[in-house]
């Protein structure tokens, strides 16, 4: 074992050496590779998020005939939009709102994560999106990181850069559609699909709307699509694995991020028992590959007090996001 009174010089070891590797004259090749590396990514990148936009247009479609009709989209309908768009491609027009929300906030999501990498100098891929067959039409967006991370703020500014971001764009956006959503009375009664009703959904509707239930209040596409943004923060800040809530709690606290995770899986197996099946994938995935983080190169230096703070404020817009029962399809 090290003699403690050593720990403080490994990090300035790691740091020239890391300095001596970056001294070294540039190499044509490997910058030619790079650029063609980059160039491919970005390629891949507008083709997922072209594919992704027409998902979510048609998904979005469907939303505002619904809500033109006074009706809670049908899960059969939902569908079979993607089938008319051969036949009749001009009614992504109709989609255009919800899609755009959407996109508009998944994208500000992960650009926080993006940027907060180049700030650091963390090597990150452009947003990937995933176009699917979904309720919203789309599996969410990525970034790759690919260049290790070096200390714990480094770590934790990336972490919570995402969710904090998406967030501050996903709240306006509700707020201006509840402002404008219609009253239909018992309206998630005799819906086929019912969404879930998160805390600050609850206190922007006893603000805005006051004396309206929020199960009477049709949501307009534009505020289906902020739904969903507060909905994938959730999922995202969620405390375990490779998720972001999980880079927070490894930067706070990386001794009891093992267990935290574990805790975590566990959880969700009876939140998804009797309320909403997705939870137990998620703790499958957790606990399949939620153990595993990669190491710090600096390990020793801790977090200052505001950061102390904000990952007190990420776990309030994880109260204010989270929905044990997201959806519920009769």
């Amino acid at each position: 074992m090290n003699d403690p009174g050593q720990l403080d010089i490994a990090p300035t070891e790691t740091i020239s050496s890391a300095a001596s590797v970056w001294d070294l004259p540039p190499n044509p090749y490997w910058e030619n590779l790079e650029a063609r590396r980059q160039r491919k990514s970005l390629a891949i990148a507008i083709l997922l998020f072209l594919l992704t936009l027409v998902s979510t247009l048609a998904v979005g479609a469907q939303y505002a005939s619904s809500y033109a009709s006074g009706q809670s989209p049908d899960f059969d309908e939902l569908f079979s939009t993607f089938s008319a768009l051969l036949a009749h491609p001009q009614i992504l027009l109709a989609g255009v709102p919800f899609a755009f929300t959407l996109i508009g906030i998944l994208l500000a999501h992960e650009l926080g994560h993006f940027f907060a990498c180049r700030y650091y100098g963390i090597s990150a891929s452009y947003p990937y999106f995933l176009p699917a067959p979904t309720l919203i039409g789309t599996l969410g967006a990525f970034i790759r990181i690919r260049s290790p991370i070096y200390n714990r703020k480094a770590l934790f500014d990336v972490g919570l850069a995402g969710p904090v971001v998406g967030f501050l764009f996903a709240v306006p956006a509700l707020a201006i559609a509840i402002l404008y959503s219609r009253v239909v009375p018992l309206s998630d009664a005799h819906s086929a699909i019912v969404f879930g009703q998160p805390l600050m959904m609850r206190l922007l509707v006893a603000l805005l709307r006051p004396g309206v239930a929020p199960g009477d209040l049709l949501l307009h596409p534009v505020g289906r699509a902020a739904w969903v943004g507060l909905f994938a923060t959730a999922l995202n800040l969620l405390p375990g694995g490779q998720l972001d809530g999980g880079h927070i709690l490894y930067s706070v606290a990386s001794k009891y991020h093992r267990k935290i995770t574990l805790a975590v899986a566990l959880l969700l197996i009876p939140l998804g028992v009797f309320f909403w099946r997705g939870w137990i994938l998620w703790s499958v995935l957790l606990l399949a590959i939620g153990f595993r983080h990669p190491p710090l190169l600096n390990q020793w230096e801790q977090l200052d007090r505001p950061r102390l703070v904000w990952a007190v404020g990420a776990v309030l817009i994880f109260i204010l996001c989270f929905m044990p029962m997201p959806v519920m399809v009769k």
